[in-house]
């Protein structure tokens, strides 16, 4: 096999296409041709000698070589992004790629301030950020589909290297007017007689809380699943449940009109206390502008503050002002 003559280019459109599971969206995203995208693979498979790629109605998937040329790409990939971010520090400003996986908490909560940051900083440094749940993020990185992943600790992360990220509070969510709304706190164990709001069937979050419920012999009664934080506030507003969740991930979707107000519950659960970790496959392999990306998140790694919900009020009345609480 000549494969010194496969070029940079369609390893980079390979990876593409596995990554997207479709030429056509792989075409979208490296602006080139579809017809082109199939030329690439086409000549990328005669000249290793096998079928890279399985075909199907709804798009492609790698073959058992695809697989290993993927993985050897990807390698060379990120060898040549550190051989870049390595050389540009002889230049005018680090440049780089960086890709991170982070679960939905992080990108919600303060992540996309901390990335405005560092952009600022580097111009010339581009960043691809994709929201996964925590087990996703942490199988992205040790499988080298991102550089970078943000997660809950809660998952096993054995397999990359962790560093402190950031604490955040998991509170309870309810109406003014349900049941557990005058409890200055709760445990997790309490909420378990009531119907609840639940977010993405597969996080870290929906796992955890039903292993903790069935370790006191019972189950969480998720009566309605959504897809983010806002959803989860309207619901509880709608009181179709209360809901466990993230205090700054709630943030803004706190903020209510004309009076109709949430309460928001601290968890006494140790697990309440939740820790977001930055992790890597290896930090010393990672290219300049990675690592720098990371040491500008944990060197901003803080714990929990006080305040305000978003900036609103949180009403109270089961007697006395509630004052206000940060989420």
């Amino acid at each position: 096999m000549a494969l010194w003559r496969i070029d940079l280019v369609s390893l980079r459109l390979f990876v593409a296409v596995c990554e997207e599971s479709s030429i056509a969206r792989a075409a979208e995203r490296e602006f080139i041709a579809p017809s082109a995208v199939s030329k690439r693979i086409n000549d990328l498979e005669s000249l290793v000698g096998s079928a890279l790629l399985q075909r199907h109605k709804w798009g492609v998937r790698a073959t058992p070589a695809g697989e290993a040329l993927l993985h050897h790409a990807r390698n060379v990939l990120r060898s040549l992004e550190k051989m870049q971010g390595d050389l540009s520090e002889y230049t005018s400003g680090v440049r780089g790629h960086i890709r991170i996986f982070a679960n939905v908490s992080s990108i919600v909560e303060t992540l996309p301030d901390e990335l405005g940051a560092f952009l600022r900083r580097h111009e010339g440094v581009k960043v691809d950020l994709e929201e996964h749940t925590s087990a996703q993020v942490v199988r992205g990185v040790a499988d080298g589909a991102t550089d970078i992943g943000i997660c809950w600790d809660a998952v096993d992360t054995r397999d990359v290297e962790v560093f402190p990220y950031r604490h955040d509070q998991i509170i309870t969510v309810l109406h003014r007017d349900h049941p557990l709304a005058c409890a200055e706190q709760l445990a997790f164990i309490e909420t378990l007689d009531f119907d609840q709001i639940g977010v993405h069937p597969d996080s870290a979050m929906y796992t955890v809380f039903r292993r903790l419920a069935a370790e006191q012999g019972k189950t969480v009664k998720f009566r309605i699943h959504v897809s983010t934080f806002e959803a989860v506030c309207r619901m509880v507003r709608a009181q179709l449940g209360l809901a466990i969740a993230p205090r700054e991930a709630v943030g803004i979707y706190s903020q209510v009109p004309d009076g109709e107000a949430l309460r928001i519950v601290p968890l006494t659960d140790p697990w309440a206390e939740r820790r977001l970790v930055v992790c890597v496959r290896r930090y010393d392999a990672l290219p300049v502008a990675s690592r720098m990306l990371v040491d500008h998140l944990c060197a901003r790694n803080v714990t929990g503050t006080s305040g305000t919900v978003g900036g609103a009020e949180i009403a109270d009345d089961c007697g006395g002002a509630e004052g206000t609480e940060r989420a």
